[in-house]
């Protein structure tokens, strides 16, 4: 695949974005190598590999639920910037 300025272009306007002509050319330059990087695979012998789905053979490796303690309301709204006897005051963000 040729990476060209049309291409460059193309995907500029599509991530929204805009390069001068020294960056075009960086960028069409690094495009050229990835390419070639994922051709370059496409001459690896697969036959018979499996696809990789997990990178290991564990599955839903959990920890066992613990009750442990944990702060009181009054310790954690000691720092608070603004509270009252049972919650946090925050400011509001939503408008009617």
């Amino acid at each position: 695949m040729e990476v060209n300025d049309k291409l460059v272009d193309k995907l500029a306007r599509l991530s929204r974005l805009q390069f001068s002509e020294t960056e075009k050319a960086e960028i069409k330059n690094d495009l050229q190598k990835m390419i070639g990087f994922v051709e370059k695979l496409n001459e690896l012998d697969l036959e018979g590999v499996q696809p990789l789905l997990h990178m290991s053979e564990e599955v839903n490796v959990l920890r066992e639920d613990e009750i442990k303690g944990s702060v009181s309301r009054a310790e954690a709204l000691k720092n608070a910037p603004a509270h009252d006897d049972q919650f946090f005051k925050v400011p509001k963000v939503i408008k009617k």
